[in-house]
């Protein structure tokens, strides 16, 4: 179903097609009684029985349509449209049923030709009406079927479309009458059955399919294909599809890289459920993400998925490897009013992953530190005081080398010291692991020189 048919939209145009389709078979069912028992025509009187039949099933049609769109509830986590299949089970019954009668009321005539059929104008102008408004109600069934992927409907379209053929078979025989050949009736009465049971044959296999959750043939690899090719989606695990009405359910797990954010995640599962829905366009997602330790990760980046788990925070890890075995090391912050014996714990229990996760002749070291969860209130210095820091600053990067046109330079005072932040430019094809290096020699000789200082920002900018 298209986002622009809401479900109140689509309800009203199903039951109104649905209303409609009861009003004709109900006039057809007449028409047709009426002539065939004045006429004695069989086939004319089959016709009639099978519009009967009709119009019950176009009732099953409007219950289950009234039914099956009502929304889950406690009991039907899934909705109610099997509802719409169970109708048109029934329906494919009638069928079948009315079609052992035709051929066997059609035999006995055959056999013994005792019985007698007129062709007048009444019943040539009763099987023409039908075979227009069969017509017009097919394909007003068949286009609000499809909008609406209502099975009921559809089945109702066919049996409209079966009864076109099998009254243009009737007149056919009632031709055959009018020219003195009365065999010609139950011939076609015959025929009338021919295209009841090939319509049910179709019916029932498709209402079978949906009753068993058959999925729509190919569907699930056209939903494999799509989601392959979705980047970070590393493989499709599984793709299930449960019909049930016009909505299907549809299952999908997938692996994905577990060092993916949660926000990559969000938008990873809109993209996968926006390429279901390129496929059933009336499909609800289930979506399932597995996590999945891909081959090209570093040391670092499992060391930060690993601290995620435990809903931690680490920094400045270093790996190396000593005489054969990897050491690895880290920095853990922790909340700084956290006891020391809490904090431990985080820490061994990180240690003691990270080991299995690289490997257990694997050293592994942390640092813990406190985090600074909350803004730390401050006031600027003097601007006297700023000038001095900038012009300390400029003479170290001077007596560097490497570094030049410190600027920027911004001072504040909290209650743990000084903080200086600034910026400052260097030669754009050095690393930057060596400016990092030059970097921290500056900030060293800085805390030399100005007393009181607690932290240092330093932002690093290509020559221009």
């Amino acid at each position: 179903m298209s986002a622009s048919h809401s479900p109140d939209a689509a309800m009203k145009e199903k039951t109104s097609v649905a209303l409609s389709s009861m009003a004709a078979s109900l006039l057809m069912t007449i028409g047709k009684f009426v002539v065939g028992i004045m006429t004695g025509s069989l086939g004319l009187l089959s016709e009639a029985l099978h519009s009967l039949l009709d119009f019950g099933a176009t009732v099953l049609t409007f219950l289950a349509v009234r039914v099956s769109d009502k929304p889950a509830d406690d009991e039907h986590h899934y909705g109610h449209g099997k509802m719409e299949a169970v109708a048109a089970l029934a329906e494919t019954a009638l069928l079948f049923l009315t079609s052992a009668w035709i051929i066997y009321e059609a035999a006995h005539r055959l056999l013994t030709r005792n019985f007698t059929v007129e062709a007048t104008w009444a019943s040539f102008g009763v099987v023409i009406a039908s075979i227009v408004i069969d017509i017009s109600r097919a394909r007003a069934l068949m286009r609000t079927a499809k909008k609406t992927g209502s099975m009921a409907l559809e089945a109702d379209a066919l049996h409209f479309s079966s009864d076109v053929l099998s009254s243009c078979v009737v007149l056919v025989g009632l031709g055959f009458v009018a020219l003195g050949w009365p065999l010609g009736d139950p011939i076609a009465a015959i025929g009338v059955s021919i295209f009841v049971c090939r319509a049910g044959w179709k019916l029932g296999k498709r209402t079978f399919d949906a009753l068993v959750d058959a999925a729509p043939e190919g569907a699930a690899e056209a939903i494999r294909q799509k989601v392959r090719t979705i980047a970070g989606v590393v493989e499709v695990k599984r793709v299930r599809i449960r019909p049930a009405g016009s909505v299907h359910f549809v299952d999908v797990e997938v692996a994905i890289g577990r060092g993916l954010t949660q926000t990559k995640v969000s938008e990873l599962r809109e993209e996968i459920e926006a390429a279901v829905r390129a496929v059933l366009s009336n499909a609800e997602t289930t979506l399932t993400t597995l996590p999945l330790a891909l081959n090209n990760e570093t040391i670092y980046q499992r060391a930060v998925i690993i601290a995620a788990n435990h809903g931690a925070h680490v920094h400045h890890v270093s790996a190396h490897h000593v005489e054969g075995k990897l050491s690895v090391s880290f920095d853990l912050e922790v909340n700084g009013r956290l006891k020391l014996s809490e904090a431990h714990q985080i820490a061994t229990a990180l240690e003691t992953e990270m080991r299995h996760e690289f490997g257990a002749g694997t050293e592994v070291e942390s640092h813990i530190e406190p985090m600074e969860d909350h803004a730390l209130s401050g006031t600027s210095v003097e601007p006297a005081q700023v000038s001095e820091i900038t012009a300390v600053l400029q003479r170290l990067a001077a007596e560097n080398g490497c570094l030049s046109e410190v600027h920027n330079v911004r001072v504040r005072r909290i209650g743990r010291g000084l903080i200086v932040i600034f910026h400052c430019r260097t030669a754009p094809e050095r690393t930057v692991e060596d400016i990092h290096g030059i970097v921290d020699e500056l900030e060293r000789r800085l805390r030399q020189s100005v007393p009181g200082i607690w932290r240092i920002v330093a932002h690093a900018e290509p020559l221009r």
